[in-house]
């Protein structure tokens, strides 16, 4: 597996983030008390909206357990949606249809560069949830033989800089290639289909492919993979952040039982996904961790920093590596994961 050199971080993003980290406290101290409660009730909102994913396998532990029910109890209705792919979740934040949403860092940060205001509130994985996938018949070994293929990937997304980063490796760009923008599911139908000759791919249907049709791994490399971050609005961090702490104890918490009790969450994981349980095993315990710290920091910083060129390269970001970088520095708000892991 190839592996990228991570490069030293910009005095701009350093001088952000420890910005953030001393002044996070402060506004976040105050968070809970901007909103004023709802009459009759302790809390400051008498609703939540937030995701569930199956590539982020804590909120599967959080919606099945009701860790945040238990606390808000009736006084606050939780609401939550699925997302079905990190584009789907940055939809529905900068919508405003949920207040909390899963994403792949990579596409937090092309998000908040575009203006969407949202920030990372914690983190649940380290994930190697993308590959280079072709079906189980293709002669195709390597990068360099996708020149000049039609490849899916759905833009905005982990999966679809993964592609960026590999096909930039292997001496190639986006025009050498056809990348077909196309959701998740529909890129693997694709692929089965002989439409595509490739697919930018996504766990856990990625190892259901492969145990089902016995789809192929042509390229992995953990390092083109970003952390999987749990966004919320700005609006929800500032006006209601006594319910945001209650989310963030919640996947703390069952962090510390996902990683107690790994066959039961590849169980709880399969049933969610729909797939076999052996493809659930391979997804959890071979291309998830999530024994990593749940504070967002410098080590994301990094990553983020790594990952920026080529979001810039793109073109796809108005404002270009200025917005990618103000994006970077301003993008972690760190208060509640320190308390939740205190």
């Amino acid at each position: 597996m190839s592996t990228v050199t991570r490069r030293t971080i910009p005095a701009l993003i350093v001088a952000g983030l420890m910005a953030l980290t001393m002044t996070g406290c402060v506004a976040g101290e105050n968070s809970t008390n901007n909103g004023a409660p709802v009459e009759g009730s302790e809390w400051s909102t008498s609703t939540l909206s937030i995701d569930w994913a199956t590539y982020n396998p804590l909120s599967l532990v959080v919606k099945d357990q009701g860790l945040i029910e238990e606390v808000l109890g009736d006084d606050v209705e939780v609401e939550w949606l699925q997302s079905a792919g990190s584009n789907k979740a940055n939809e529905m934040l900068r919508s405003g249809t949920i207040d909390v949403g899963s994403t792949a860092g990579s596409a937090a940060l092309f998000a908040r560069a575009n203006g969407s205001p949202i920030k990372v509130i914690d983190i649940y994985s380290q994930p190697e949830w993308s590959a280079l996938v072709v079906p189980a018949d293709s002669d195709i070994t390597e990068v360099s033989q996708l020149a000049g293929s039609s490849i899916a990937a759905t833009k905005a997304t982990d999966p679809y800089f993964f592609l960026l980063q590999a096909l930039a490796e292997a001496g190639l760009s986006e025009d050498d290639v056809e990348i077909q923008n196309v959701q998740h599911a529909d890129g693997l139908a694709l692929l089965n289909g002989g439409s595509v000759q490739a697919w930018s791919g996504l766990d856990p249907i990625m190892a259901g492919a492969e145990v089902n049709s016995g789809a192929k791994l042509i390229y992995r490399n953990v390092d083109f993979n970003t952390y999987g971050f749990l966004n919320a609005t700005e609006d929800f961090i500032n006006n209601h952040g006594d319910v945001a702490q209650v989310v963030v104890d919640a996947y703390e918490k069952a962090r510390v039982w996902a990683i107690e009790n790994p066959e039961e969450l590849a169980q709880l994981f399969a049933d969610a996904a729909s797939i076999d349980l052996e493809a659930a095993k391979t997804v959890i315990n071979e291309r998830s961790n999530l024994d990593v710290s749940g504070v967002p920091g410098q080590d994301q910083v990094t990553v983020l920093e790594t990952i920026a060129p080529i979001i810039a390269d793109s073109g796809d970001v108005a404002g270009g590596r200025k917005a990618i970088d103000e994006a970077i520095a301003t993008i972690i708000h760190n208060e509640f994961a320190l308390k939740a892991t205190r």
